[in-house]
């Protein structure tokens, strides 16, 4: 294995098996690509203009997408990236030739992290072995799509964490929790869908990069994590929304008893208003209890018992 950095953004590692010494494959891995990356590639490759142009850190594919060209495959995928206790979208780009694969991104943990195990021990690499580009591309993306496994790991520790509020009759405190995890799920599903298409055009081009069938087998094995990472997080689209519903149903109930409470009180209230402004009227005849030298005990007992009949109402009724 020789390492080279080639420029601040720019570096390559060449993985050399000794065993099979006229072949090799050279990963070159840019962070942040801007006009120095790109005119560099344009130097030394004969790349597509619009694809070049589209690997800039400027540049934001709305879909994922595989193009083959003469001498090269072009490729750009999303995979979730947590940012800020949100996931978002991290762009790479993928040119893919005979003996060399360019990854072009911003700054992904992930992919950097796999770049410095190589460059460290590449012995260990399964394109060591085989020294092919296309294995290379296949290790990368199994250690993308590991990666969203402990993401959507971590939703379940979220999803388990919320029913624990919920039951807790904190509510108020879910209902943030809930539409954050929520949102996070939908943007992984969004980054997600397109994957195993996009597997499945790659490996149905008639190219002599992924032509052979040993190598397919390894990329039937990215389509099924895809399929598995889409299973789960259809499992966890249906946790979420059954426990947003269940927490709407808590929210709903307690409202639900206020207003009863308001309109018990107000009802029980209702016959000491009615009382109270029958015998507030100016009517000097006629009026009961108004020279009689209990009245004022009088009315108040009345007003009680009007009170506490609409309580034996409300008790009858099983309304309390």
């Amino acid at each position: 294995m020789h390492y080279k950095k080639i420029s601040q953004n720019i570096q390559q590692i060449i993985i050399n098996n000794p065993k099979t010494p006229s072949t090799n494959v050279a990963w070159i891995n840019i962070n942040n690509p801007g006009k120095k990356e790109i005119e560099f590639l344009r130097r030394k490759y004969q790349f597509n203009l619009n694809h070049l142009h589209a690997s800039s850190a400027k540049a934001m594919a709305q879909r994922p997408m595989v193009v083959q060209e003469k001498d090269y495959l072009f490729m750009i995928l999303h995979f979730p990236v947590f940012q800020n206790n949100n996931i978002i979208a991290g762009e790479i780009e993928f040119f893919i030739g005979h003996g060399f694969l360019i990854t072009l991104h911003n700054n992904d943990k992930i992919l950097n992290s796999f770049f410095n195990i190589c460059k460290k021990d590449s012995n260990s690499l399964l394109s060591y072995e085989l020294e092919s580009s296309a294995i290379l591309l296949y290790e990368i993306l199994k250690n993308l799509m590991v990666n969203c496994y402990d993401l959507l790991y971590q939703n379940s520790i979220n999803i388990q964490k919320i029913e624990q509020i919920i039951f807790s009759q904190e509510q108020k405190t879910a209902i943030l929790q809930i539409l954050s995890l929520k949102r996070n799920i939908i943007n992984i599903r969004k980054i997600m869908q397109s994957h195993k298409n996009v597997l499945k055009k790659l490996i149905g081009i008639k190219s002599s990069l992924v032509a052979k069938t040993k190598i397919k087998n390894y990329y039937y094995i990215l389509i099924e994590h895809s399929k598995r990472i889409w299973e789960i997080l259809e499992n966890q689209k249906e946790m979420i929304e059954a426990l947003h519903n269940t927490n709407e149903s808590f929210l709903n109930d307690r409202i639900s008893n206020i207003m009863k409470t308001l309109t018990i009180f107000s009802v029980i209230v209702f016959p000491l208003n009615l009382f109270a402004a029958l015998f507030g009227m100016n009517v000097l005849n006629g009026m009961p209890f108004l020279n009689t030298k209990y009245g004022f005990w009088i009315i108040i007992a009345t007003m009680l018992v009007g009170s506490f009949g609409m309580l034996l109402i409300f008790a009858k009724k099983k309304w309390l």
